[in-house]
């Protein structure tokens, strides 16, 4: 992890902190159409995975693997989405979507469908509330 390490600007606006793991801070997404967690590993300049050294994507592989349980478990999910798409923002960052089949975009990408929608307030914060035990087992 680099010390000099920023979020992109744009994951800034469209998310809010849940918290770090050992490699990657994990943001959710303000769409609230879609239970959505973002990884970002903390690694200045990184684009791709394979610009982590092996240890390190070994190590975004077990994060994905923990955000995803972490979902699976709190949401009534048909299918996991998990993407690294990086075309609007270069920063290495991953998608984790919880889908439904009858989400907005079912079956779909979920980019460019709708417009995000806003959480409800409170809404927010509860979906943190259920996923932090989940992901940290305190």
């Amino acid at each position: 992890m680099s010390s000099d390490w920023l979020l992109h600007p744009q994951l800034e606006q469209d998310t809010v902190a849940l918290g770090d793991l050992a490699l990657s801070r994990v943001l959710i997404s303000r769409d609230a159409r879609y239970p959505w967690l973002i990884l970002v590993p903390r690694c200045t300049g990184a684009i791709e995975i394979i610009n982590l050294g092996d240890a390190e994507q070994t190590l975004l592989m077990t994060e994905i693997a923990q955000i995803s349980r972490a979902l699976q478990a709190v949401t009534a999910r048909d299918k996991l989405n998990v993407a690294a798409l990086g075309n609007l923002v270069p920063q290495l960052h991953v998608h984790v979507i919880a889908r439904h089949r009858n989400d907005a975009a079912w079956p779909r990408p979920v980019w460019g469908v709708h417009p995000p929608l806003p959480y409800q307030p409170g809404g927010i914060e509860a979906f943190a509330a259920a996923l932090r035990p989940r992901i940290w087992l305190d």
